[in-house]
């Protein structure tokens, strides 16, 4: 099933949060490195849970890391550290806790580097979901291949966001560089 498929068979009460996660934002590419921040960190978060849960917390989560301030993040101590794990509207786990920080650090070094993530994103684009899972997996923190999978289609890199009859799946191709659409 798609997640197409998926948002439309969910119940009412569940299908606003999907619904407009699934029409403005799954699929469509991210421009600033603090919102492809924030996915990685959600998605990262995710592992182990429903998507459901996730997109209730969004709010919390971008107030609990700063609105995904990546020089902030990268900048956390123990102190934030404990304020995390004491923070019940978000996932309070010590491992996706400290990946959100460590990878914080490793996209500074990241934006040094190349100018930006997302320029890094681009420069090793295109590649396949298993390139790109080992190098997600080289470069990061608590990133396999099923977080990597849903970061990079739901920013674009992976193909797969919207079945082809999804009325969405024209928008996401409308929004994507010429570049990025041909691969």
């Amino acid at each position: 099933m798609s997640y197409c498929d998926f948002v439309s068979t969910l119940a009412e009460q569940k299908s606003h949060v999907h619904k407009v996660y699934h029409d403005k934002y799954y699929g469509f590419p991210i421009k600033t490195d603090t919102e492809l921040f924030c996915r990685l960190v959600l998605e990262i978060n995710q592992a182990g849970l429903s998507w459901t849960t996730i997109l209730n917390k969004e709010k919390a989560f971008r107030q609990a890391y700063h609105n995904f301030d990546i020089k902030t993040v990268a900048d956390y101590g123990e102190t934030d550290r404990q304020r995390l794990l004491n923070d019940a509207g978000i996932i309070r786990n010590r491992l996706k806790i400290n990946a959100a920080i460590e990878n914080a650090r490793t996209i500074l070094d990241l934006q040094q580097e190349y100018g930006s993530f997302k320029r890094w994103l681009d420069a090793h684009h295109p590649k396949t979901k298993e390139e790109w899972v080992k190098l997600f997996k080289k470069t990061f923190r608590f990133t396999g291949g099923e977080i990597v999978n849903e970061f990079l289609m739901s920013t674009g890199y992976l193909p797969g966001a919207h079945s082809e009859d999804c009325p969405v799946y024209q928008k996401v191709l409308k929004a994507k560089p010429r570049w990025l659409k041909n691969k």
